[in-house]
């Protein structure tokens, strides 16, 4: 996707149809919910008239809403599609009540990652009214060095992935993120040693994340945490309860892909 400061002022129209729906549907954000047709042509970069039609059609077919102030806003039918990537809805069915049984132990913030390309994206996510903030939200990207779930996903991916990553300038969060690549490739290594990764005050500076993998078949598909305020108990002892709930997931994911089809 293109950042805001590259979509200041509209393009030469190129791109395809469907390029131009994306870069109209990712000027969208969750800082930005509601958008006029004007903030549309503003940060897509697409011609008024373009975005005039393209956000007609969108609207007419349920992708986008627009409200009675004349802004528009995602529309029910875009979530509807989006529901079936298998690596939301599908694995966020067979997660949830082991991450209701890790927050019943705990009641602390529990986490359910996936990784996407060089970056991660949160499924599911269970907080209580006294859990520590987070800096997440469900369907929300984030960079992985910094997190306990990223760290699982970080280490369990391709070469090439790790490489990319090590290799782009790494965000700093609070004065305890990591950002020497080179130690970061070592912490990688303990946390494919040790099948655990934690995340000391990287994000925010009073929070620790201990998280593991999620396995299906023995390939690591998703990461689990469980985020505590720093200084509450020492993140070790949450370890045994993150592992428990984990392997109940990747057990059941693996059962679920054995079952017999119509079953």
């Amino acid at each position: 996707m293109v950042s805001d400061a590259g979509r200041a002022g509209e393009r030469p129209e190129k791109e395809t149809v469907v390029g131009k729906l994306v870069d109209l549907l990712a000027a969208f954000s969750p800082r930005r919910p509601e958008l006029t047709l004007s903030e549309m042509a503003r940060f897509s970069g697409l011609a008024t008239t373009t975005v005039h039609r393209l956000a007609g059609e969108l609207t007419e077919r349920g992708l986008l809403e627009r409200g009675s102030d004349r802004r528009y806003r995602i529309g029910l039918a875009l979530f509807e599609i989006a529901a079936l990537a298998p690596r939301g809805p599908g694995l966020r069915e067979v997660a949830l009540p082991f991450m209701e049984d890790l927050y019943e132990v705990t009641r602390e913030n529990v986490q359910l990652a996936v990784r996407t390309g060089d970056e991660m994206v949160f499924v599911e996510r269970i907080a209580g009214r006294s859990s520590v903030g987070v800096r997440t939200r469900i369907g929300g990207r984030f960079p992985m060095p910094p997190t306990g779930v990223g760290l699982v996903l970080l280490a369990h991916a391709p070469a090439g992935v790790q490489q990319r990553v090590l290799e782009a300038p790494l965000a700093r969060y609070t004065p305890y993120t990591l950002t020497d690549p080179e130690s970061l490739r070592n912490t990688l290594a303990e946390v494919r040693r040790t099948g655990v990764a934690i995340s000391d005050r990287q994000v925010t500076s009073d929070a620790v994340s201990v998280a593991v993998p999620v396995h299906d078949d023995h390939e690591v598909v998703a990461a689990l945490s469980v985020v505590q305020r720093f200084g509450d108990a020492r993140p070790s002892s949450l370890t045994p309860a993150v592992r428990a709930a984990a392997l109940g997931m990747s057990r059941s994911l693996s059962a679920a892909g054995s079952a017999p089809a119509g079953r």
